[in-house]
């Protein structure tokens, strides 16, 4: 009963040890903790609470899981990694647990080069979260390896789906849509908007979502103006908008959807023009959502319709980006980006602007699977509702 699957890790395992064989690395070292959670989570189907976390991959052999005390016993039930050690760089601060081992960098060198493991060129992941005094311990530690950046060449592995992760990222999507629903009927005036946020979140939970890859989306009138302005205790007033989204996970993999709702249940003219805009912006996004289409070539056709509208100074976001174990992730499709689309991607068309004198913010959002020829969407209902003017 985890969130993991066993023969996905083996094969994922492989892959990463495939990186340190190219890069001659004895090892690799993938930081993460409750935010930087997607790393980590690739190999081990789990991230601890409050504590932070590393997965210590040998080029040969079996892998480490570097953590805190307090997070141990749920690793061990619930990782895919079961081998643990403990070390104060991972803990909170100033926390005690007396009873705990806690070792440090150079006793785990010491141990390794007992077991003929010695680490002479370790790739890092994670570099622009790991903290300070977690890289600098390590180092210490391991004070004759050479340490290598290779958050690059991991994550492109993340990018690409196998059938398992595509389920589970249309499972997510699927989900939505039933959210989009109870938010939607939660939307009223004199409603509040932690209201309807948790409409939304008690169906995800309830359909099995094991987290949320982005706090709940409600933001009504002005504050949809935040981008992504979580819920408070507003109340929604008519004649408003409220743009919302919910990204739930299964099994650590995320879905997600946006829409902006009239509060009075009728949009004014100006809005409803606003949102066929932005349907019509996704619509011809979609349609040009193929293998080998790259940021450059993705982002055309919307942003000449923004220009032809007069929204294209309130645009902030690019149209397209990849969605995974984090609602948001690389490779990222923007005006200057040669990535491109490949098959067995699952990806996001995000259509959004912000800071207009008088609408102040609006966004639709849904994903897609790309296939050989094109795309297929991860939530048929919300594609359906998208594929309309109003």
């Amino acid at each position: 009963m985890s969130y993991y699957n066993e023969q996905e890790t083996k094969n994922r395992i492989a892959r990463v040890k495939g990186i340190l064989k190219d890069k001659d690395l004895d090892a690799a070292l993938i930081y993460y903790d409750e935010l930087n959670i997607a790393n980590g989570w690739y190999l081990t189907g789990w991230c601890p609470q409050f504590e932070k976390g590393a997965v210590l991959l040998p080029v040969e052999g079996e892998a480490l899981l570097l953590g805190g005390p307090e997070s141990e016993p749920f690793a061990k039930m619930s990782s895919a990694i079961k081998e643990t050690r403990n070390f104060s760089a991972f803990m909170v601060p100033d926390e005690e647990y007396p009873n705990a081992t806690i070792m440090d960098f150079t006793g785990l060198a010491a141990e390794l080069k007992a077991k003929n493991c010695v680490l002479r060129k370790v790739g890092i992941v994670g570099t622009s979260a790991i903290p300070y005094q977690v890289y600098t311990q390590f180092k210490e530690g391991f004070k004759d390896a050479e340490l290598v950046d290779i958050t690059g060449e991991y994550e492109a592995l993340r990018a690409y789906k196998s059938a398992w992760e595509a389920e589970n990222v249309r499972q997510s999507f699927e989900m939505c849509y039933e959210a989009f629903k109870a938010m939607k009927a939660a939307v009223k005036p004199g409603a509040f908007e932690h209201e309807v946020a948790a409409e939304g979140e008690y169906i995800c939970r309830k359909h099995g979502a094991n987290s949320f890859a982005y706090t709940t989306i409600v933001g009504s009138g002005e504050r949809s103006d935040a981008v992504v302005p979580t819920a408070i205790n507003k109340e929604m007033k008519a004649g408003e908008w409220v743009m919302i989204g919910i990204a739930p996970r299964t099994n650590g993999y995320a879905g997600t959807m946006g829409e902006t709702l009239p509060v009075s249940g009728e949009y004014t003219p100006e809005q409803r023009d606003a949102v066929n805009t932005l349907r019509k912006a996704l619509r011809i996004t979609k349609e040009i959502l193929k293998p080998g289409m790259s940021g450059r070539e993705l982002d055309v056709p919307a942003r000449k319709l923004f220009e032809e509208k007069g929204l294209i100074e309130y645009l902030v976001c690019p149209f397209v980006h990849t969605i995974g174990l984090m609602e948001a992730e690389g490779p990222f499709y923007g005006p200057n980006s040669d990535d491109k689309l490949e098959e067995g991607m699952t990806v996001c068309i995000d259509v959004s602007f912000f800071g207009h004198p008088t609408l102040h913010g609006a966004r639709v959002e849904t994903g897609y699977l790309i296939t050989k020829d094109g795309c297929e969407p991860l939530c048929p209902e919300m594609d359906a509702i998208f594929m309309e003017d109003l």
